[in-house]
């Protein structure tokens, strides 16, 4: 089984800090990339209304990474000077550290193998990423806002948030729930459900991830609510 841990680090920037934070989401990465056992660093925008939706937010991004072990994602949440610049900078901070349960498909061709036992209690984390087709975009996002609104209001979900690498192309959804049955009841019902079996039957995705986790760890304030 793989000793790989994923971090995820969610940051509401200071209005004052809205030109750094750009510049950031532009160049940033570079410096992040430095972290001993990196596999994987994506730092991505989100949006209004809890990250869904067109329109983007100025001050609202995230950091996904994924490490060989879980010391070196210790030190690199402890001791990146990326990230604490963004902590420095922001008004809110979400840091949570996850084990894989299941993994299919890649991203930006890298893949993933689990690192946990399917867990028999929650809570459990989930991410979901794409490459949206460009000729299939339109279609894709006249079906993703009933989808997204059913998110937000699902029993059982204690975190859900949008980020996107580029606009309109490259989305993620990252989730938090209660325990596996809460999710299950979401992605297999009403319009989650639809819009996966069209983006399947219509092929929307050039490339997609979907994964599922054990938080080993959360703590820090997303959109108000303190965690851990």
């Amino acid at each position: 089984m793989s000793t790989e841990v994923a971090t995820l680090v969610l940051i509401d920037l200071d209005r004052r800090h809205r030109l750094w934070g750009f510049n950031h989401f532009l160049f940033g990465r570079f410096g992040l990339r430095r972290a001993p056992g990196l596999k994987l660093c994506k730092v991505m925008g989100s949006g209004h209304h809890g990250g869904f939706g067109l329109r983007p937010s100025t001050t609202r991004q995230g950091v996904f990474c994924v490490f060989d072990t879980e010391a070196q994602a210790d030190d690199f949440l402890r001791d990146s000077p990326g990230l604490a610049a963004y902590r420095a900078r922001g008004r809110e901070f979400f840091v949570c550290k996850l084990r894989a349960f299941s993994s299919r498909g890649s991203w930006a061709g890298a893949s993933f193998e689990p690192a946990a036992d399917r867990p028999e209690h929650g809570p459990i984390a989930a991410l979901t990423r794409a490459s949206i087709r460009p000729t299939r975009a339109a279609a894709f996002w006249r079906r993703s806002p009933p989808s997204e609104r059913a998110l937000a209001q699902s029993q059982g979900c204690l975190l859900a948030v949008g980020l996107g690498e580029a606009p309109l192309l490259r989305q993620a959804t990252f989730s938090i729930w209660n325990s596996i049955a809460d999710m299950d009841a979401y992605a297999r019902s009403g319009a989650h459900l639809e819009a996966i079996r069209s983006a399947r039957q219509d092929g929307f995705f050039s490339e997609s991830l979907f994964m599922r986790f054990v938080p080993l760890s959360m703590h820090g304030v997303w959109q108000g609510v303190r965690y851990g």
